[in-house]
């Protein structure tokens, strides 16, 4: 299985470019953010095969005189994999990848914006070999998704996506249908509201051009994008004053144009939603400072900075999903990690500071699953950086790391009294 992989890696390496440009047309991804996708895929499937093979030898267990134990691990049973437009690639190949080098038959779900890349995706495996039936690809709206949960013969749920989705897929696969003898698992990561905390000691000259690719990166699409900058009040106004000129130098563009850094959003209804959060926090009291210009046909929102939004309202709290930054003063970092703690959500953090006490401290406090000090809050590489959320954002796996192909298994511990009394010829 773990040969296999590598062969798809390979065919998927092969067509990097054609399948970059795929990514860039199916759900408009700038290039070099498209390309980032389909070399994660590839990571995806040569890591996750080589921990297979790992996990293919067990576990050590404590040995005593007389006695044999082992530990083995055995595929679940079918996986349903319901994967996300913005990684059409990344994503979609990590959940299934995972599924099929544990020994798992897969159905992959892809979102109804990007079939055509799913459809690449299991071409490479065919291609490398994988066996007829192991892997349905089963493209559709949502009714699909929830068929493949609802399904009894189903015993894995990988899911990565909204969190109300997200929350109904855990809620559904806890019934258990007539006839069912097992337990669904859930692998569900979802969104969140990311934090990035600034102290007064921070380098604004890395500060703001991390925060422009974090937050507006991919017109903000990303589960892992800077949503909201806690700055202390000491260097809050020369801050926001800095990201606001730098927000007239992002080019706002069709996705295809090299020069482009923020594309269209992924449909009419995503736009909709930001502009009416954006409208919403200017009417709450917020001050709004815009980039652009942005092309009149298509599904674009200007990148939007928020400056002092009262305390709770919507835009500090709801995920938007888009190219929107809000800039919040503080008076301490152990303030900006109340906020934080506050939020049911805990995705990704970042941090900007100088002082290694300072990073102790908020590494102790933070609830996220990746912290990220003194960069930007994207961009996670397969096995330097596993990836997944806490609390509302996800069930903690891991993506890319040591410990996510455990998911996708069943343990067996073989216990056997080596003290036999004669053999048996």
């Amino acid at each position: 299985r773990a040969a296999l992989l590598a062969r798809a890696a390979g065919e998927l390496r092969g067509r990097r470019h054609e399948l970059a440009a795929l990514a860039v047309r199916e759900c408009a991804k700038p290039w070099a953010e498209a390309d980032a996708d389909l070399c994660e895929a590839i990571d995806f499937l040569e890591y996750y095969g080589r921990e297979a093979v790992a996990l293919e030898r067990g576990r050590p267990l404590q040995q005593l005189a007389g006695e044999r134990n082992a530990l083995h691990y055995r595929a679940r049973g079918v996986v349903a994999v319901i994967a996300p437009w913005n990684f059409p690639f990344a994503i979609a190949t990590g959940m299934t990848a995972a599924a099929l080098a544990t020994g798992n038959a897969a159905c992959l779900k892809p979102a109804e914006q990007s079939p055509a890349c799913a459809f690449a995706v299991v071409q490479a495996l065919e291609r490398a070999g994988l066996p007829a039936g192991v892997l349905a690809l089963l493209p559709g709206a949502g009714e699909v998704g929830a068929a493949l949960v609802a399904h009894p013969g189903v015993h894995t749920i990988a899911f990565t996506g909204s969190g109300a989705v997200g929350l109904e897929i855990v809620r559904r696969a806890a019934e258990v249908a007539p006839g069912q003898r097992h337990l669904k698992r859930t692998v569900i990561e979802m969104g969140g509201k990311n934090c990035v905390i600034a102290d007064a000691d921070a380098d604004l000259d890395e500060v703001v051009p991390q925060l422009l690719r974090s937050a507006f990166g991919f017109a903000g699409q990303k589960c892992s994008a800077a949503a909201r900058l806690l700055v202390h009040e000491r260097i809050a106004a020369p801050l926001a004053a800095r990201l606001a000129g730098a927000l007239e130098t992002l080019s706002v563009g069709q996705a295809q144009e090299f020069a482009t850094d923020v594309p269209p959003l992924i449909e009419a209804s995503a736009q909709e939603r930001v502009e009416r959060a954006v409208a919403r926090a200017a009417a709450e009291g917020a001050r709004v400072q815009r980039g652009g210009p942005v092309p009149q046909a298509g599904f674009f929102a200007a990148p939007a900075l928020v400056v002092g939004p009262p305390a709770g309202t919507a835009i500090t709290c709801e995920e938007v999903f888009g190219p929107v930054l809000t800039v919040e003063p503080v008076a301490s970092v152990e303030q900006a990690c109340d906020r934080v703690d506050e939020l049911p959500y805990a995705l990704t953090g970042g941090l900007f500071t100088r002082d290694p006490r300072t990073i102790a401290r908020v590494v102790a406090r933070t609830p996220v699953g990746n912290l990220y000090v003194n960069r930007g809050t994207t961009g996670a590489m397969v096995a330097r950086q596993p990836f997944g959320g806490n609390r509302l954002s996800g069930t903690g796996t891991k993506a890319g790391g040591p410990d996510y192909l455990l998911q996708f298994v069943e343990p067996l511990v073989v216990t056997e009294n080596t003290v036999r009394h004669g053999l048996s010829i």
